[in-house]
């Protein structure tokens, strides 16, 4: 098992309302430094209110050992190329310990937040993740250019814009995930899954799992070494001058029960387990 935590650390209600800690970016340096030597084996940073990448260099330069992710980055609204380039200088800057994270986010934050128009998320994720690999495979190997898909086509990379080749050029990439489409995509061309806190372990275990193999399978893949890296909803007691905030529901699974994509973990959990399964 790998143990990784999110900044900030303590209580976080990340991108709903103001954290009890807010995100500071002069602390990043030293709270990643407290964490390597706590003994973690690993530091993410969600895109909510600040650029993961900064974050992730920051905590790259002030430690040696701890694994850096973002977890995750969206991806559509920054071009492929972009998004390697940011996966390769932190790959070069931390040595080899970087996980590029990929989130597609909603359609009503694509088109509103972000405008742009959107496209069924499963195909169009698949596509760029094959885009940002085939820019690495250029850089690394000299390989021409030359990717062709349905939204992107890459052609051009000449030597002031090609940073060349890395020590350590293989950069997991895991995708957040609830549905089948998804987690297929991320079995044929990703390295592991970041299941949406809503999402149990019995649903990881029959829905989620089996669909990341599927897509495998279709792709010629082994899964040999594919990561689920989970971050679970807890609730622990408290001082009874927080009972009411306990009462209420929390933002995120109130505001994350409204979207249709995130209620099927729910309704596909049944509410009982029995033997090695779980209770819901």
């Amino acid at each position: 098992m790998f143990l990784e935590t999110l900044l900030p650390l303590g209580k976080v209600d990340p991108g709903l309302r103001a954290p009890e800690q807010p995100l500071d970016l002069t602390s990043v340096a030293e709270r990643a430094r407290l964490l390597e030597e706590l003994g973690y084996d690993g530091i993410a940073v969600e895109e909510t209110k600040d650029d993961p990448f900064v974050f992730m260099g920051l905590a790259a330069q002030a430690t040696e050992r701890l694994r850096l992710s973002t977890a995750v980055a969206i991806a559509f609204p920054r071009s492929p190329a972009v998004t390697a380039m940011s996966a390769w200088t932190l790959q070069k800057l931390s040595a080899g310990r970087f996980t590029l994270g990929l989130g597609s986010q909603v359609k009503g934050h694509i088109e509103r937040r972000y405008g742009m128009r959107w496209t069924p998320a499963g195909p169009w994720m698949r596509e760029y993740v094959q885009a940002v690999r085939a820019i690495w495979d250029c850089w690394q190997n000299g390989t021409r250019l030359a990717f062709e898909g349905e939204r992107y086509n890459l052609s051009l990379m000449v030597p002031l814009f090609d940073p060349g080749p890395i020590e350590h050029p293989e950069i997991p990439i895991h995708l957040a995930a609830v549905n089948r489409v998804m987690c297929r995509v991320a079995g044929e061309v990703a390295d592991g899954i970041r299941p949406h806190p809503v999402c149990t372990p019995s649903y990881i275990e029959e829905v989620m799992l089996p669909a990341a193999r599927d897509g495998a399978a279709k792709a010629g893949r082994r899964l040999d070494h594919f990561k689920v890296a989970m971050k679970p909803l807890t609730a622990t007691p408290a001082p009874a001058s927080l009972s009411m905030r306990r009462r209420r529901p929390t933002g995120r699974p109130s505001t994350t029960s409204a979207s249709a994509t995130w209620r099927t973990p729910a309704r596909c959990t049944p509410r009982r387990r029995t033997g090695r399964r779980y209770r819901r």
